[in-house]
């Protein structure tokens, strides 16, 4: 890897900078820079084949970069490549589970590559049996596990090493609504004792309910990066609907908000706005001085869904334009 620019990162955060990967013809990272604070969640959005497994590989040092720099946990990944690993877990799309052996068997085996001892193992794998509420099924074969425990008992397994940074590469694939709130209540816990985690996910919703910041990866660039909310109010298109019960309040309405597109089917009128409080009091000022009453109104905002749809797949000067 090349070293351009000195890096400056968090003592157990992540930072990248330039980060670029090809096979062939192929590029699949084209500068890719990041930078994950102490203690919080990074969330990696973007389609199929847009390089966030890669990334998480670079930075786990499962493969190297062709260019570009990286600290993990405060450790240079060309320098002290052990000293990242001996500081980092990751859990990858699939559960890495050994399902002939039992729950509690796959801890102990961790805890064995980890050199733990014996009395050390058993009691890191009891505590960890206990955190993730596998403790009754400690003693059962990992195959007859449903999907959600099999997470959990692959997340379990990250932890027996106790690592300050851990990567999710897209950890809730296949579970069902419940298990995946589940899961997303254990992360939220580990970042509430200090570990920093690199999340990737095709779950809007997860980015959204997990993520401290999100950054949007598309062909292999980073083509935004903020907050959800931040991300949101970049992409246009919220607006405030309003349903009337008859054709004559209808155009009524219609007379004074000139600037609404019109439903004459629904009896609905659509008004670009930004859906913020003051803007909803002036519309409904402005409907109450002409003395029209609408039936219904509700209010739409993007979410990362638009941002996705906004920011994936779009020719570049389109996404220069959401910047």
């Amino acid at each position: 890897m090349t070293t351009t620019t000195e890096l400056t990162a968090p003592p157990k955060g992540i930072t990248a900078l330039g980060l670029r990967k090809a096979y062939g013809d192929k590029v699949v990272l084209d500068g890719v820079d990041l930078q994950v604070p102490e203690g919080t969640i990074f969330a990696l959005l973007g389609p199929n084949g847009a390089g966030k497994t890669t990334t998480v590989q670079i930075l786990s040092t499962l493969i190297s970069a062709d260019a570009g720099q990286a600290q993990v946990a405060g450790y240079a990944l060309d320098r002290n490549p052990d000293a990242v690993r001996a500081s980092i877990g990751v859990t990858g799309q699939f559960a890495a589970v050994d399902g002939l052996l039992t729950g509690e068997e796959n801890l102990l085996l961790m805890a064995d590559l980890h050199h733990l001892s014996r009395r050390e193992g058993k009691q890191r794998a009891a505590d960890l049996l206990q955190r993730f509420e596998l403790t009754e099924a400690a003693g059962k074969m990992a195959s007859t596990y449903s999907g959600g425990m099999r997470r959990k008992l692959d997340l379990a397994m990250t932890l027996v090493g106790k690592p300050s940074v851990i990567f999710l590469d897209e950890p809730t694939t296949g579970l069902d609504p419940r298990s995946r709130r589940n899961l997303w209540e254990i992360i939220r816990n580990l970042v509430s004792d200090g570990v920093t985690i690199l999340l990737t996910t095709q779950y809007l919703e997860e980015a959204d309910q997990l993520a401290d910041r999100i950054a949007v990866l598309d062909g292999g660039r980073i083509v935004a990066e903020g907050t959800a909310e931040e991300l949101k109010r970049r992409i246009p298109g919220g607006h405030i609907r309003l349903r009337f019960a008859d054709a004559h309040r209808f155009d009524a309405a219609a007379r004074v908000l000139d600037q609404a597109a019109r439903d004459d089917e629904t009896l609905t009128l659509q008004i670009p706005s930004d859906a913020s409080i003051p803007a909803l009091r002036a519309l409904l000022d402005r409907l109450d001085g002409a003395a029209v009453e609408a039936e219904a109104l509700t209010v739409h905002t993007p979410d990362l869904d638009d941002v996705f749809l906004a920011l994936t797949g779009q020719p570049n000067t389109q996404k220069e334009s959401l910047r």
